[in-house]
């Protein structure tokens, strides 16, 4: 599995010939898309920064879209979409969450999270969480330091931090007490998570 950031929420995970696309950014948005063809995207907010669907329509792809809750299984991806809420743009949204199982991992997609307030039954069929992608910006997502006992609670292996700005950035790597190299792409396989408890592993955007 190979994950590779576009900027705002948008991630790019491939493995073998299959890409997903998270959250990808529209034309419409003032963050800056990029273009690539995917096989299923996955949209937590229905705002221009996340719901470019166009975007990663190229070449023959045309990708299976999901953006809302339920169950979804689809060139042998599971997901599961649960409800939740998102005040972003200044506006109340539904925001789902996604889990995703691919290559024997679990993949958990926070979205654009403005709250902390999640349930317990969702949490509890979240189940185990190997890497978590979470909102840190604060202001119409999770603040940094809300973000870090937010993903600490779900108990992941590895935490991929999203929407920031630098300040952020540092306010979520003091929580965690840590100093993180970013990479410009993580190549994961289930074995490389062996001994990994919350560990912080930050994508530099390509853009």
């Amino acid at each position: 599995m190979i994950i590779t950031y576009q900027g705002g929420e948008f991630f790019r995970v491939q493995f073998g010939d299959t890409t997903l696309a998270f959250n990808p950014i529209s034309k419409d948005s003032k963050l800056k898309p990029v273009r690539f063809g995917a096989d299923i995207a996955l949209i937590t907010t229905n705002h221009p920064d996340f719901n470019g669907v166009d975007q990663v329509t190229h070449g023959d792809k045309l990708p299976f879209v999901i953006s809302g809750p339920g169950e979804y299984e689809t060139k042998g991806v599971f997901i599961k979409g649960f409800l939740s809420k998102s005040s972003y743009g200044g506006e109340d949204h539904i925001n789902t969450i996604y889990m995703v199982a691919l290559e024997g991992m679990n993949l958990c997609f926070l979205g654009a999270l403005s709250s902390t307030d999640v349930n317990n039954e969702t949490k509890e069929a979240l189940g185990e969480i190997d890497i978590l992608f979470t909102p840190i910006g604060g202001g119409e997502v999770l603040s940094a330091a809300d973000a870090y006992k937010f993903a600490v609670s779900l108990e992941p292996k590895i935490m991929i931090p999203m929407h920031y700005d630098d300040a952020a950035l540092k306010v979520f790597l003091k929580e965690g007490g840590e100093k993180v190299v970013p990479v410009d792409k993580l190549t994961l396989k289930k074995k490389d998570l062996e001994g990994k408890e919350g560990d912080i592993m930050i994508l530099e955007a390509n853009q």
